[in-house]
């Protein structure tokens, strides 16, 4: 048995997990020892969603898709079906294979999908505003010339992945980020930029 594997055992994950495609699920299954399930894609057929719906309601499910356009599109496929599935988040940056630019979980490291998976976020409609639209322009998330890296990293730091400014501040108040984590994140952010 190799360190992988050996490691995975301890990680056991009550949820099942969605992924996009089989070697997404292979690199999860190195991970921990949890059960998945492949979407197969961003058209996703009626199995995938009625498997889902059979553990959903039971288990639960955490959605990990990839860092991308497609990835988002499965999210709020699961979403709209599942507002009380968990997520999890890879960075962009940590799912990029240097060799051919691909963006997959599938090159993420295990030690980056085990961080994922530990921090999933819930859904939380809440009326009141963690995070306000002035206090994105006045973080420099919005409206700045280096907002959007700024918002990738931050998203990265706060594991609710990269979105464009709207979707952004959206996720900030609609995922459970408290303002002291926010804060604690910005400041983290900062301190980076300063080096």
């Amino acid at each position: 048995m190799n360190a992988d594997s050996a490691d995975s055992a301890a990680r056991q994950i009550r949820e099942v997990v969605v992924v996009e495609g089989i070697h997404d699920r292979d690199r999860v299954l190195r991970a921990t020892n949890a059960d998945v399930v492949v979407t197969g894609g961003s058209h996703i057929g009626r199995g995938v969603f009625d498997a889902l719906q059979r553990v959903a309601a039971g288990r639960g499910i955490i959605v990990l898709t990839d860092p991308d356009h497609a990835g988002e599109q499965i999210r709020r496929q699961i979403a709209r079906r599942f507002p009380a599935a968990k997520h999890a988040y890879i960075s962009r940056v940590a799912a990029l294979n240097q060799g051919d630019g691909d963006i997959g979980v599938e090159n993420a490291s295990i030690a980056e999908i085990v961080e994922a998976l530990e921090k999933v976020r819930s859904v939380w409609n809440r009326p009141d505003e963690v995070v306000s639209w002035t206090d994105m322009a006045a973080f420099g998330l919005v409206g700045a010339p280096r907002a959007a890296k700024r918002r990738e990293r931050l998203g990265a730091l706060l594991r609710i992945g990269y979105a464009n400014a709207k979707s952004f501040h959206k996720r900030l108040n609609a995922l459970s980020v408290s303002r002291l984590e926010f804060e604690t994140a910005l400041s983290a952010l900062e301190e980076e930029e300063e080096r």
